[in-house]
């Protein structure tokens, strides 16, 4: 609770000495009571408590279209694969419940005690696993919330390519090719624990490749970093070619 009243007190003095008359003293003891019932009212006004923030990211080969919700609070909803959603605000918790069910109805995963932090930023994070009672897994990863360094920038990359495997991932300036260039994550695991890493911000191409292959490759347009962005990047089995093996979805975390 907080509180930003204030108040003023004035006396009245007549020949030297404080005098209150009847009608002086009725309107000083109603004057009080107003006070007093103010004061109170400014003692009630609770603090403001900063939401937090949360997105989905959906990685899920054998899922249908999901609706996800965080303490009964939807936040996206009929997404499939390679969705990554824009944050929601839901009400900060230590221990939210985060579900994941069909859009058309049923419940297909959920997870408990999920802390979400006032001004935080997290991502619930939906993959396959042939091993759980419904086939998937759910998790939840906490995002960078400020930017990157000046003259930098973050990126985070989350492989999910389980036909592909390991990949190595290259940031490739102009005029560079990538036999010259020095992969920027090596042997990048299938479900390895995701991390971001800082580079060096100019306009580069993102290619990435089957571990110790240089062709086929993924190679995104030139990205055009200026210092500060914060990205996510999600790597997954091309659904339609083996050339380029992996298809890529790129979400803002910052800027």
């Amino acid at each position: 609770m907080k509180t930003s009243c204030y108040s003023s007190r004035y006396g009245v003095r007549t020949n030297g000495a404080s005098r209150l008359t009847m009608p002086r003293l009725f309107a000083a003891t109603v004057a009080a009571l107003a006070f007093a019932l103010f004061l109170t009212a400014c003692e009630n006004v609770p603090t403001y408590k900063q939401p937090a923030l949360i997105r989905v990211i959906d990685a899920s080969y054998a899922a249908p279209a999901v609706n996800v919700a965080a303490e009964g609070t939807q936040i996206a909803g009929n997404i499939a694969q390679g969705t990554i959603s824009a944050y929601g605000a839901v009400p900060a918790t230590t221990a939210a419940l985060v579900t994941v069910s069909q859009a058309t109805g049923g419940l297909l995963a959920q997870i408990s005690d999920v802390p979400l932090a006032a001004g935080s930023q997290s991502s619930v994070f939906l993959t396959d696993n042939p091993a759980a009672p419904n086939g998937f897994a759910l998790g939840v990863l906490q995002d960078q919330q400020v930017a990157a360094a000046t003259g930098h920038s973050a990126y985070r990359f989350l492989n999910q390519a389980i036909n592909t495997g390991p990949v190595d991932v290259y940031m490739i300036p102009g005029g560079t090719t990538i036999a010259n260039a020095i992969p920027l994550i090596t042997a990048l695991p299938v479900g390895g624990t995701p991390t971001y890493i800082n580079i060096i911000s100019e306009t580069a191409a993102l290619v990435i490749t089957p571990t110790g292959v240089i062709k086929p490759s993924y190679t995104s347009q030139p990205i055009s970093l200026t210092g500060g962005e914060v990205r996510t990047v999600l790597i997954l089995d091309s659904q339609l070619t083996s050339n380029p093996p992996v298809d890529v979805f790129t979400a803002n975390d910052v800027n």
